[in-house]
């Protein structure tokens, strides 16, 4: 008997573990090892149709659910953290211009995922960080055109990305765009600060745009509005973001699992002391629990139910088990686990990584908050109500 439950069904999961196992795992270690962006894995996914699942078919893609991309991540990323955070900079890139992009936009760059386009999702600047309200990147009407100027910082995927979606201040505010990295004024710079310890998918770059001009449907959906947009694409990568964890807290428990029924200790398997049996149980139900959490938060991406909430909320306890997890698999292996030939190290760095990336623990706590308050308002205005009813 398995002991991970299918969520969506087998004839989609095992020809993705068997491209998983062909294109990603082999290259796992190196890819850590070596801080670069797996290219050939992406790209070998795109060629199997694993980089456009929610894309309709007319847009090259095969018109799956949430719980199908959810399911990738989770798979992808057993295998390789680093590869999940490169298909979700895909992801987000794919959604905004899914979600908001002009017709002609939307024709001319959503087949080329299918075709494997690695693009990034350049949000940060160093002066604002996580605050995307005012850029210093600027963008300006030019006749029937765009001309941005500005530096984007810390870009995950950005030194392999052929494309990015970016944000830059408009008259009317933050607006979207979508630059191609050939474009003339378009460059990359490798900072002091660009590698991390977790999610190691190669360096994070600064885009320097410098006078870069863009097509009038360049622009993503309506100007002044990019904040907005970039929000609501987060609550969807947010989401593939708790799967990815969970692919880590997987992987971790998994290659613990086969230590501890494996190896002995004083005449016993270490698997049969009950304080060991007793880590893997609150694991399994945590584990367990954050799937279940994040699968059914996939699919309320769907009918896109209060998303922003189930989103945060399933990034924010995937990314916690995952850490959580990651760490007792270290405890249990003992002196294997702290070895830099086991993969324990990397899970727990990749874990930890994604108690930040992507929206910070503290962040999504905020969200859960603002709902949470929204909730409360709405029950004092009903209470209001009724007893304005009720009186004669």
């Amino acid at each position: 008997m398995a002991l991970w439950t299918n969520l969506v069904e087998p004839e989609f999961l095992e020809p993705l573990r068997r491209v998983v196992a062909e294109h990603v795992e082999p290259q796992a270690d190196a890819i850590d090892r070596d801080d670069v962006y797996p290219v050939a894995a992406i790209k070998a996914l795109a060629r199997h149709g694993y980089n456009s699942l929610t894309l309709t078919p007319d847009q090259g893609g095969a018109g799956l659910g949430f719980a199908h991309c959810a399911a990738l991540f989770e798979e992808a990323s057993y295998a390789s953290a680093a590869v999940g955070i490169s298909l979700i900079t895909i992801l987000q890139a794919q959604t905004i211009i899914r979600l908001f992009g002009a017709d002609s936009l939307k024709a001319a760059v959503l087949p080329e995922f299918g075709r494997g386009l690695i693009t990034s999702y350049a949000l940060t600047e160093a002066n604002h960080g996580s605050d995307i309200r005012s850029l210093d990147t600027k963008a300006e009407r030019d006749g029937d055109r765009w001309v941005l100027t500005g530096r984007k910082s810390f870009i995950t995927s950005g030194s392999a990305a052929e494309a990015y979606v970016i944000l830059a201040e408009t008259p009317v505010g933050v607006s979207a765009f979508f630059v191609r990295r050939g474009m003339e004024g378009v460059s990359t710079e490798e900072g002091p600060n660009a590698a991390t310890f977790g999610l190691r998918n190669g360096p994070h770059v600064d885009l320097v745009l410098d006078g870069v001009s863009l097509p009038a449907d360049h622009l993503i959906g309506v100007e002044g509005k990019g904040v907005r947009q970039a929000v609501t694409t987060l609550d969807y990568s947010r989401t593939m973001a708790a799967a990815i964890s969970l692919g880590i807290a997987r992987a971790a428990f998994d290659g613990a699992l086969a230590f501890a029924a494996k190896r002995s200790a004083f005449d016993r398997k270490i698997l049969d002391f009950q304080g060991i049996q007793w880590y893997f149980a609150d694991m399994l139900a945590e584990i367990d629990a954050a799937r279940l959490l994040t699968h059914s938060t996939a699919r309320a991406l769907d009918s896109h139910s209060d998303i922003a909430r189930f989103g945060s909320e399933a990034k924010l306890l995937a990314s916690r088990v995952a850490t959580d997890t990651a760490a007792r698999a270290v405890q249990i292996c003992g002196a294997y686990g702290v070895m830099e030939s086991a993969r324990f190290g990397r899970y727990l760095r990749d874990a930890k990584a994604y108690e930040i990336a992507g929206g910070s623990s503290e962040i999504l706590k905020n969200t859960i908050a603002k709902r949470l308050q929204q909730h409360a308002a709405e029950q004092i205005a009903e209470q209001a109500a009724r007893h304005r009813e009720d009186r004669p």
